[in-house]
């Protein structure tokens, strides 16, 4: 009796211990705040800032990669004919050389049968050289060429291995950069919601602002046009885009060919002041440069802002300080 009795204390002791703890995880104060949506936007904004650098130098480099890769290609049709003239011609001089050492040329052949004399193996040897030379001479400039390019290839050859194993160890980090991406997303639900709006809308006005039918003024429309795609990092079409995706779309649309890389596109065109930008004028951000929008007037842009988020229009100050200005075309 007296042992039940001390175990039912020692279960009221332990249910007492129980209820104390769950009121202390419930006292106002111990449980940590919901942060503000400004906060986590502010965290977004500092990993992002992080982030794009690593996107844009691949798109950079996947870029360089793929046209190391058509230059190949060119190259290599180009060889390809040349490379069968050469065979072709090689192979008649060795035809030729065969029936001249043989036989001896037509004209020896008539100075035998004048002269009498016949026609040595030094004479034979002779003409045998001059004809291999004669006929190595009427190809000799499909051959130059064909060694040029062979050259040229195998140079370009070592320098796109070099930039594909870039590639390569770049592509090897997409699963890091994602896992960014991914917990970027989640703190942006966190303050936003699942529904993927956090600036609401995603127009805020007439876009572009002002419309003018010139080049520029027409790769704004186009910018204006793909609000509200989804931002897809290393994506330049034709439903998902990132930033330097959707300015080289944009301008694109107007026959202008910008890369897609924003390291590439600041340099492109011609610098421009504030006071002057006009629809279509690129505007970029951060130090080295890694954002960029395309202007639509009214001191606003059209631009894909990171993961998560969507084409829109934006203040030209929601990104951090400006960087360059720059009107392509």
């Amino acid at each position: 009796m007296k042992r039940i009795e001390a175990h039912r204390a020692a279960i009221l002791r332990s249910l007492a211990c129980a209820v104390a703890a769950v009121g202390i995880l419930l006292a106002p104060g111990v449980a940590h705040a919901t942060p503000s949506p400004s906060s986590i936007e502010k965290q977004i904004d500092e990993q992002w800032n992080k982030l794009e650098p690593v996107i844009e130098q691949y798109n950079n480099v996947h870029n360089q990669l793929l046209k190391n890769q058509a230059q190949l290609n060119k190259i290599d049709k180009r060889l390809a004919p040349l490379e069968l003239e050469v065979n072709l011609a090689m192979a008649q001089v060795g035809t030729m050389a065969g029936q001249a050492y043989m036989q001896g040329s037509p004209s020896a052949m008539k100075a035998m049968v004048v002269s009498g004399s016949p026609t040595g193996l030094t004479e034979k040897l002779t003409l045998l050289d001059q004809l291999s030379r004669h006929q190595r001479e009427s190809v000799s400039g499909a051959a130059k060429l064909r060694d040029k390019l062979a050259g040229d290839k195998q140079d370009l050859k070592a320098l796109t291995d070099a930039v594909a194993a870039r590639d390569k160890a770049l592509a090897k980090q997409r699963k890091d950069i994602q896992k960014k991406v991914d917990d970027l997303q989640k703190l942006r639900d966190r303050a936003y919601g699942a529904s993927g709006a956090s600036d609401g809308a995603f127009k805020t006005g007439p876009c572009p602002v002002k419309y003018t039918n010139d080049k520029g003024g027409r790769a704004a429309q186009k910018a204006c046009d793909l609000i509200g795609a989804p931002y897809v990092f290393g994506a330049e079409g034709p439903s998902t885009f990132d930033c330097s995706g959707l300015t080289k779309v944009a301008w694109a649309a107007v026959g202008v060919h910008l890369e897609h890389f924003t390291g590439d596109q600041i340099g492109e065109g011609r610098a421009v002041s504030r006071s002057d930008l006009q629809p279509g004028d690129l505007i970029f951000y951060g130090s080295p440069v890694h954002h960029v929008g395309i202007y639509v007037g009214g001191n606003t842009m059209v631009h894909a802002p990171h993961t998560g988020d969507h084409v829109r229009m934006a203040s030209i100050d929601r990104s951090g300080a400006i960087t360059g200005m720059r009107r392509p075309g």
